[in-house]
């Protein structure tokens, strides 16, 4: 069996996890698939946007449960850091508490989808400057990373409202939907990119090449599905293994940056489920290919 035949069966697995076959008698390269089979593959296409927009939201929900417990503690970091007195303090955390905990009941209910977005967008700004993480590269990045998932969930947003309309013509592949899927798919290979250690040992550099080969094939959209799908099973090892809040004591101050750590690896895990769930869209090598 050639490599092209293992990278064809690779990615009829990453297309059966979005893309359940309904009925059509084909049968995928990698095998036929059983009726039971079948129905997990068509139960995992019908739940898998769920869990996607679950992880995604999962860190703003976590710092929005935060601002209610620690109001106190984050109200005086920001008067002591900006010198702005309590009460612009206080309304700065109020609108971090009400706007990621509000955004994310409209996500998760599926109402007003495109508006919470955009919020969360702006908590993301707001944030990147009161705590200066403009300056740390680190989560500057990271913080870029999740916005490249809100652009995904944004570009499926976008793609829902216009199937509510049978009949009406679709605006087709010039339609900005494309665009922010390519954005959010380049923005969230930055989360990886800090996750390189340059190191001299075997196993570090094997994993930078693959890890680099991984998200330069999401970025650019060739063999998308596989790759994202890859990238989150790889993530999600490093999530578990590497930022387990839970073993460390809540009064050490690394609980909490652990706990920072794994909430935001998950909202990128989210984010790369959707490409899994949507595909890459019009702006990639897997959709141009399709013209050659």
């Amino acid at each position: 069996m050639g490599h092209n035949d293992l990278m064809g069966q690779a990615e009829d697995v990453a297309d059966q996890v979005s893309c359940a076959p309904r009925g059509t008698g084909a049968e995928p390269r990698a095998g036929r698939v059983a009726a039971g089979g079948g129905l997990f593959l068509r139960l995992t296409k019908q739940y898998l946007p769920h869990v996607a927009r679950l992880c995604l939201i999962s860190t703003f929900l976590e710092d929005g449960v935060r601002m209610w417990f620690q109001w106190s503690e984050q109200s005086e970091y920001i008067s002591a850091t900006w010198n702005c007195g309590w009460f612009l303090a206080s309304c700065f955390v109020l609108i971090n508490l009400l706007g990621q905990l509000g955004s994310c009941v409209l996500i998760l209910s599926r109402n007003f989808v495109q508006y919470a977005c955009f919020a969360l967008f702006g908590i993301i700004a707001l944030q990147t400057v009161a705590y200066s993480i403009l300056w740390d590269v680190k989560f500057l990045m990271r913080n870029l990373a999740l916005g490249g998932g809100l652009l995904l969930l944004l570009a499926e947003s976008r793609g829902e409202g216009k199937s509510m309309f049978a009949g009406v013509p679709s605006l087709g592949e010039s339609s900005p939907k494309q665009y922010m899927q390519l954005g959010g798919r380049v923005l969230l290979v930055l989360m990886f990119m800090t996750l390189l250690h340059f190191e001299l040992n075997l196993i570090t550099i094997v994993q930078n090449l693959v890890g680099t080969a991984l998200i330069v094939l999401v970025a650019v959209g060739f063999k998308t599905k596989l790759a994202a799908l890859t990238l989150v099973l790889w993530l999600a090892w490093i999530n578990l293994y590497f930022n387990a809040f839970w073993t460390v004591a809540a009064y050490k101050p690394m609980h909490d940056f652990l706990k920072y750590d794994f909430f935001q690896t998950t909202s990128v895990i989210g984010g790369l489920l959707l490409v899994v769930a949507l595909g890459p869209g019009g702006v990639s090598m897997d959709e141009k290919k399709k013209e050659w």
